[in-house]
């Protein structure tokens, strides 16, 4: 069976992106996959990396501490699934809040003469759901960093066998015909992954 970690980060129950996460675990459960469903805002996770953190933050016996829960989900996690929309063409503070302080040396990665070695090998699937208030065109513009940061980064620490990432563009004039579309392709591919 595998395990997921589900990372939702939207604050509102009644939004788009509370439906794309409702369509993930619906879909992931439906598979026979163990599901662990972290609603970083209902949750009350706090984003901030304080100063006594950033001074522990290579000590990887201690830099755990403060976040030891989060990094016991981490670690248990066979798949990671992303769900959040990009504001300002960024994530939304709560979830750069949990890369800051849950991604660390001796978590998701190693510092080994100074170069980054993946440490999340253990996630085998990676995925992304998201949506962007403006056009691909804007986004692509602005350098699209919650894309590079997904693709890139947290790609390179995990190195996953399979991995999507699915936005819907231009959110603001989204029909319902289009969110809807967008809703089953999250389906979709949820059962690929």
């Amino acid at each position: 069976m595998t395990r997921a970690l589900v990372l939702f980060a939207h604050p509102c129950a009644e939004s788009f992106s509370a439906a794309l996460h409702a369509r993930v675990v619906e879909t992931l459960t439906g598979r026979g996959w163990e599901v662990d469903d972290c609603d970083l805002n209902a949750e009350g996770f706090s984003p901030v990396l304080t100063a006594e953190e950033r001074r522990g933050y290579h000590d990887t016996g201690a830099n755990t501490a403060p976040v030891q829960a989060h990094v016991d989900r981490l670690r248990a996690a066979q798949a990671l699934v992303l769900v959040f929309p990009v504001w300002n063409f960024g994530f939304p503070a709560i979830l750069k809040g949990y890369f800051d302080r849950v991604f660390l040396p001796g978590v998701s990665f190693r510092l080994e003469d100074g170069f980054v070695r993946p440490n999340l090998t253990h996630v085998r699937r990676l995925a992304a759901v998201t949506t962007y208030g403006g056009t691909r065109l804007r986004a692509v513009m602005a350098g699209d960093p919650p894309r590079r940061v997904v693709t890139r980064a947290v790609w390179h620490v995990c190195r996953p066998e399979r991995m999507r990432y699915l936005a819907l563009y231009d959110m603001n004039r989204a029909t319902a015909d289009r969110r809807a579309a967008f809703l089953a392709r999250v389906g979709v591919e949820m059962e690929r992954l």
